[in-house]
């Protein structure tokens, strides 16, 4: 009986694992996909774009949450985005980051 309870917590463990490492992945894919929106909004093309979106990701590690990316990108993109316009433009990436990953872990 223990150890079915410990395989159990175990299997637990693992699946929350998973699924942590999977979100980070995911988020991770979303504000790249974010900076490279932003940057090409910016006027930004190859390796500047490239770099701009690897800047948006690291600022995803801040802070928790999503406030330190929404910050920068606003903080960059001046008048070109409201706040609003960004939020939104995340919730759709998250969207399609997530179709992404998942397809790739096929």
């Amino acid at each position: 009986m223990s150890n079915n309870f410990t395989d159990r917590e175990k299997s637990f463990e693992n699946k929350f694992a998973h699924d942590a490492e999977l979100q980070f992945k995911v988020e991770a894919r979303r504000n790249r996909l974010l900076g490279e929106w932003a940057g090409a909004q910016m006027g930004l093309e190859g390796d500047a774009l490239k770099a701009y979106a690897t800047e948006v990701v690291k600022s995803d590690f801040e802070e928790a949450g999503d406030d330190d990316v929404l910050r920068k990108v606003a903080g960059d993109l001046g008048d070109k985005s409201s706040r609003e316009e960004i939020r939104a433009q995340m919730d759709t990436l998250m969207v399609t980051a997530k179709q992404q990953v998942m397809t790739e872990l096929k």
